[in-house]
């Protein structure tokens, strides 16, 4: 049998420069190499590891890999865990899981060792592994699992999403014809490794093609800065708050260094926008000081990514395009009808060979997920000439209010080109009258004021009467969760 494919691609740009940094590079070559020698330490006496869960807490970067493709080589499954979780979180995730190999970092393995000893798990230093000898290394076959990917988890504990090797690589080669990825591509990365955007779209999507990665250990502005002035980058993925610090950052910048970096931006042959939704005012900003159209796309853990504004046409502010191949997605309304008409809202059902095979221990909920074979995202949208639009979740976005049913992240989007307002969260609390009030919670600009009436006259023109917000909360800041994301249970909390 073949080698798994991110393998057997891997031997095609094996001279090639997978990770650079300032002051190291690694070929694929040095990741096969690495790779090998790290799934002989995983195997010890055993030919296969039939499956066994290994977490994966290491940084982002050439060792990430190596360790990732290790586990796959061995025949152990992935679940990469988060840096900086809690003590709590990470014996959640390994309990769960029934992990029982975690490899780490020194630095990363010094924190997670006395758990490890609790729980009688197997901790493997990757810094102190330099030899191992050769083995003969498993055949893997495509159906098998290859990660559990832990869910954020907001309003219950996280549910491990398990994926395939299959289909891992059908959400992988989508976005590579989608986005035209090759090997002249360079991309930076500084998104989570526990998250599949860092993951998938970044990671994979760049090493199935034979391009090169830059890591960084977390968002660091002026380092990411100075490489986009020297014309480091062709790719640049992010979530819409990055944005909007790189927008903050132009704008205070010197003209001549502002100058200078947009010049490096506008030579980008792509900027993707993703995990959260772009604000309209946002898509506008960056066009206006770069000059590039950010390409917004529609995804999640369970399916890769569905949706995306094409890579060559029309990228819509507000919408997120048109489904990515071999991709199907329908709407489904809450009566059980299937959408066949424009600006008709329904629940996104998606289909195809990127989506997960099933929750991990979770029969219950795999079952209900899916609705004859369709996966149910949960998500409200509607089609509009063509391109979808997320009005947002069922259970956390949508407001019902008045005989309405309201996309809170639409109210959002308007709320958020008031010139007093910083950042805001717009949630539906129970009322007598109607059945849930528009709440509007805000952090303000520094020195700006704002009360409901003036903010209602301000909405007026702007949004339908009943969008218009009918209360308002000022706060200091938004509750947010490990991810950066504005939380909605968190801000219910504050009432």
């Amino acid at each position: 049998m073949p080698d798994i494919p991110f393998i057997a691609r891997a031997h095609s740009h094996r001279d090639s420069v997978a990770f650079r940094t300032a002051t190291t590079k690694h070929t694929f070559g040095d990741l096969l190499d690495r790779s090998a020698m790290l799934a002989a330490t995983l195997l010890g006496e055993a030919d296969d590891l039939n499956e066994t869960r290994i977490a994966l807490l290491v940084p982002a970067g050439s060792e990430y890999v190596a360790a990732q493709w290790a586990i796959w080589r061995a025949g152990g499954i992935k679940v990469p865990i988060c840096l900086s979780a809690t003590e709590p979180e990470w014996e959640y995730a390994l309990t769960d899981s029934g992990a029982g190999i975690v490899i780490a970092d020194a630095v990363m393995a010094a924190k997670i060792a006395p758990l490890c000893q609790r729980l009688a798990v197997r901790l493997i230093d990757i810094d102190a592994v330099q030899s191992a000898p050769a083995k003969t290394l498993p055949d893997i076959a495509p159906e098998r699992r290859a990660m559990i990917l832990y869910t954020s988890g907001t309003t219950s504990k996280p549910k491990g999403v398990v994926t395939t090797h299959a289909n891992m690589q059908a959400q992988i080669e989508s976005l590579v014809q989608a986005w035209e990825w090759s090997a002249t591509d360079r991309i930076p990365l500084f998104l989570p490794m526990h998250h599949i955007h860092g993951i998938i779209n970044v990671t994979s999507c760049a090493l199935w093609s034979g391009a090169t990665i830059e890591p960084f250990a977390r968002f660091d502005l002026p380092a990411i800065l100075d490489r986009v002035r020297a014309d480091a980058y062709t790719i640049f993925m992010a979530v819409p708050t990055i944005y909007v610090k790189l927008i903050q950052a132009l704008e205070a910048a010197s003209a001549d260094d502002r100058v200078a970096i947009v010049a490096g931006f506008a030579k980008m042959r792509l900027m993707v926008s993703g995990s959260a939704a772009l604000p309209a005012s946002v898509h506008e900003q960056w066009t206006a000081l770069t000059g590039q159209k950010l390409l917004e796309r529609y995804g999640m853990t369970e399916i890769g990514m569905a949706l995306s504004n094409p890579l060559r046409g029309e990228r819509r502010p507000g919408s997120v395009g048109v489904p990515l191949p071999g991709v199907e997605v329908r709407l489904k309304t809450e009566a059980g009808e299937i959408v066949t008409a424009e600006d008709e809202p329904g629940e996104i059902q998606v289909r195809g060979p990127g989506v997960f095979r099933a929750y991990w221990n979770r029969p219950e909920a795999s079952a209900e997920s899916f609705d004859d074979g369709w996966f149910r995202t949960g998500d409200m949208a509607v089609r509009e000439r063509g391109y979808y639009r997320i009005m947002g979740r069922l259970s956390v976005d949508i407001i019902k209010s008045g005989g309405y049913k309201l996309s809170a992240l639409e109210i959002e989007a308007a709320l958020l080109e008031h010139p007093h307002i910083r950042e805001c969260a717009v949630i539906g609390l129970p009322d007598d009258t109607w059945g849930e009030a528009v709440t509007a919670v805000v952090v303000l600009k520094e020195n700006a004021t704002l009360d409901l009436s003036a903010l209602r006259e301000w909405c007026k023109g702007r949004l339908s009467v009943y969008k218009i917000p009918q209360r308002l909360l000022v706060v200091a800041e938004l509750p947010r969760n490990a991810m950066g994301k504005i939380t909605k249970p968190a801000v219910r909390a504050l009432f």
